[in-house]
This record gives C-alpha cells, sequence and structure tokens, in this order.
C-alpha cells in the first residue's frame, strides 16, 4: 500500500473515530434523566442539579460566549423580565463553557439577576450534548421537580427568550409560586 493510501485511510479512519464520539455525546430526550451538574457560578456560588430534585423546576438556559451580541441580547431579556420568570416555582440559569470570571463580569454587565454557571472545560455541556468547537450550542433545558427533561428548546431567539421561557413554562404547567 502507498504511503498516501495508507495516510488517506488513517485519516479516514480518525474522522469516523471523531464522527461516532459526537454520536457518543449525550442525544438528550424528552423524558431522559438530566444529567446532574456541580458548577460555579457568577454569583460565588456553586450549584448542583441535584439538590434541586423533589423540591423545584429547573430552567438551564445554555449559551455560546459571554460578551457577544445574540448572547448579551439573551440575558438581558432573561434580567429584564425575572419578575416574571420568577412568578414559577423554578430556579432558573444560563450557561456557558467560559470561565467564571468572565461570566460574573458578564452577568454584572447585562444586569443578569440569576446566577450564571460556568463550565469552562466542557465536561457539562458534553453531557447535555451541547458542546461544539470549544463553546455550548444555544438550547434550552426544562426539568421537571423530579429531575426529568420536559422540554429542550433548540430554536432560542435571543430577543424573545423570556417571553418564550415563561411560555414555556405554562404551556408545561409549572406551578406559579404562592403570591
Amino acid at each position: 500500500m502507498s504511503n498516501a493510501l495508507s495516510l488517506s485511510l488513517r485519516s479516514l479512519f480518525v474522522f469516523v473515530l471523531g464522527l461516532s464520539a459526537v454520536a457518543v455525546q449525550a442525544e438528550l430526550k424528552v423524558g431522559d434523566r438530566a444529567p446532574n451538574f456541580t458548577l460555579q457560578a457568577s454569583d460565588g456560588e456553586t450549584y448542583d442539579l441535584a439538590d434541586y430534585r423533589g423540591k423545584q423546576a429547573v430552567v438551564l438556559a445554555w449559551f455560546p460566549r459571554a460578551f457577544t451580541s445574540g448572547c448579551t441580547v439573551e440575558c438581558k431579556s432573561l434580567a429584564e423580565n425575572g419578575d416574571e420568570i420568577r412568578k414559577f416555582d423554578v430556579t432558573y440559569f444560563m450557561a456557558s463553557t467560559d470561565p467564571v470570571e468572565k461570566n460574573a463580569e458578564f452577568a454584572d454587565e447585562t444586569k443578569a439577576d440569576f446566577p450564571l454557571l460556568s463550565d469552562p472545560d466542557g465536561e457539562v455541556a458534553r453531557a447535555y450534548g451541547v458542546f461544539t468547537r470549544g463553546f455550548a450550542r444555544r438550547y434550552t433545558f426544562y426539568i421537571d421537580v423530579d429531575g426529568v427533561i420536559t422540554h429542550i428548546d433548540t430554536a432560542v431567539k435571543p430577543s424573545s427568550s423570556a417571553e418564550d421561557m415563561i411560555a414555556n413554562l405554562e404551556n408545561l404547567g409549572v406551578a406559579q409560586r404562592d403570591s
């Protein structure tokens, strides 16, 4: 076998292995148990999804990069409409693969009144199937009180993210807080 052919076959083999690694990455769907996470946040706290099981629904909104235009619009939308979102018995987070220091600066700049989680090694993003080319895709996961995924929004619109989140919480029948 010629060196060129051998190199081509080796390259093809590596490419196919790479594709299978992507396929092995979580392909979560409604009805699956949400992968647990323990992540540092912009508010200096560490959050663990398991702490909410049996107590409260959780929304996990992945975003690609702090300080980019779409992510800034999305974060501001959630911050400006936090009072409406908090009418539901839910804890909500935005999450990215940015370092916690960058997310803290971003949260401050956008006046986020909710935690921005940091997954700098992408391990949790991989578990959720959103990791691609070093950052997270803009997907939002709705997780019920039992830790089960009830909805996955793969077409998040930054400008209407808060309104869409509120509509999804209503459609999913998430309980409202007592006034």
